[in-house]
């Protein structure tokens, strides 16, 4: 009687977890450790593995941008933190030598979660004062590929530049850049990050370093030209050291997915993290209480949004742009 006890509770445990709902995996693409990506990324994942008991989801340090939008494409990922240039390239396929002719078509938007400004940084015994008087010099531009990379290029030529006026085009991980300005092996960087990256909060502690504006003329044209820009303005002591605000243009950091995720499961994130859980969310970084605003969470979107995050926009009577809206 014991042994028929014994089989019986086995089957009704097979039973039980053959009714179970498989588990849903969820690779998150972030950027480097040092930089803002990566810990929201994790926090997300934090408050996914939290909360939705069907769902298991990893955040990762990758390459960035770029690399997050290829491998939301091919399946490698399945949310990722992603610049909305590097979007909008990936998506129409331009620009960008790695998808040239190669859009990443099932790439999807679900949220804008706060501007990221394209910092300048030079040495103070530079004398570089303004981008034009980086000609002859030696300055970190962007990791190969990056969208820092192609933010720099676009100043440049809002300038009447290019690499080619430097004395070198310095490319790498950005975490090696300030370490080689702090040294003067580099005159000045350009990196597009949150406001308060522990990047710059570290450059400025350790090195003689000054934050350069873009004057209003080329802040107007590169806004005129590539319409995901827009102007920021960083107040004095956002950075230790830091006398002075500084302007400069910003992209928008994006939460992106796959259009081959379920429209159930896109709408279940986004509303546990832009409403439920919205004030866990926004204390992941500073820069997501500062600028996160679900009501404002199209602003910068450069690409279609999933449908599962029109839904939760629709039912919050955000109005979603034309150009953005979901085409599945």
């Amino acid at each position: 009687m014991k042994k028929v006890s014994l089989v019986l509770t086995a089957l009704l445990g097979l039973t039980l977890m053959a009714l179970a709902p498989a588990k849903t995996f969820i690779t998150i693409g972030s950027g480097g450790y040092t930089g803002t990506y990566y810990p929201v990324a994790v926090g997300i994942a934090k408050i996914i593995n939290s909360n939705m008991r069907d769902v298991r989801a990893n955040a990762i340090s990758t390459g960035g941008s770029l690399f997050n939008v290829i491998a939301i494409e091919t399946g490698n990922q399945q949310l990722a933190m992603a610049q909305n240039d590097t979007c909008y390239y990936a998506y129409t396929g331009t620009v960008i030598e790695k998808v040239i002719g190669k859009p990443t078509k099932r790439l999807r938007g679900i949220a804008s979660l706060y501007p990221q400004p394209i910092h300048i940084i030079a040495r103070r015994d530079s004398k570089i004062r303004s981008v034009a008087d980086m000609r002859g010099r030696k300055i970190y531009v962007g990791d190969i590929g990056s969208g820092t990379e192609q933010s720099t290029k676009l100043i440049f030529k809002a300038y009447g530049m290019s690499f080619k006026d430097l004395a070198e085009a310095v490319h790498g991980k950005a975490s090696q850049a300030v370490q080689m300005l702090v040294n003067g092996d580099i005159d000045a960087m350009f990196f597009s990050a949150a406001v308060g990256s522990s990047a710059f909060v570290q450059a400025a502690e350790k090195g003689n370093v000054i934050f350069l504006s873009i004057d209003q003329e080329h802040l107007d044209k590169l806004e005129r030209n590539y319409p995901f820009y827009s102007q920021l303005t960083v107040p004095a002591g956002t950075y230790p050291k830091q006398k002075q605000p500084f302007t400069s243009v910003a992209i928008h950091s994006l939460l992106v997915t796959s259009a081959d995720l379920p429209e159930d499961l896109v709408y279940s994130v986004a509303k546990l993290l832009f409403v439920d859980k919205v004030q866990e969310f926004k204390r992941i970084k500073p820069v997501l209480k500062q600028y996160f605003d679900v009501h404002k969470a199209l602003e910068g979107m450069s690409i279609p949004i999933h449908k599962g995050a029109a839904k939760l926009y629709r039912e919050l009577h955000i109005k979603i742009p034309a150009r953005v809206a979901p085409i599945d």
